[in-house]
């Protein structure tokens, strides 16, 4: 594998289970799957971080991808029904920074975090977290404390509402940086 494939990185998509029946290789951001696979059931990451999506166009449910081998997605995967997405995440050299804020639009409660938090309720007091600023960093958020439950994945940028990116009615209590997780 060249130094380049390593940086891009490289996930290959199967159909059925077990890596059955036609694939696609990606070693890059693919908004739809539909015209390279009728659906996608196994995948192999052979280099780098992916976030796969259960939806087109990054949308839906999520699921962070290190290298390792997803022979049935709906065990691996918390019961996703396929994968229609994916988006690569970029290595990230330096420092991770994150506002956290209790409500949307950046109000209420503001906490700046610069490295993991299993747990806003006993770190900070906070019961909720609905809206951030990325500052640096990619990071992986989690729906109930020490890293569990459903993902989002926050590269930098601001996010005044989770309700607004479909998120609606999900709280997330735990947050996790992007770092030698690739």
């Amino acid at each position: 594998m060249t130094t380049t494939e390593m940086n891009m990185g490289k996930i290959t998509f199967y159909e059925e289970r077990n890596f059955q029946g036609r694939s696609y290789e990606c070693m890059s951001d693919c908004s739809d799957m539909s015209s390279y696979l009728s659906r996608c059931q196994s995948c192999r990451v052979e280099s780098g971080c992916f976030m796969v999506y259960d939806r087109t166009n990054y949308m839906g449910n999520q699921y962070f991808m290190r290298r390792g081998e997803y022979a049935d997605n709906q065990s691996m995967m918390m019961g996703m029904s396929g994968i229609r997405s994916c988006r690569m995440i970029p290595m990230h050299r330096g420092q991770f920074r994150m506002r956290i804020y209790e409500r949307e639009n950046f109000s209420g409660q503001m906490h700046e975090m610069m490295d993991d938090c299993e747990n806003i309720q006993d770190r900070y007091r906070m019961s909720d977290c609905q809206s951030c600023n990325v500052m640096d960093g990619h990071w992986l958020m989690y729906e109930q404390p020490n890293y569990r439950g459903r993902q989002m994945y926050m590269r930098p940028g601001e996010y005044k509402s989770f309700r607004d990116m479909g998120m609606s009615g999900q709280r997330f209590m735990s947050m996790k940086r992007i770092t030698d997780m690739c």
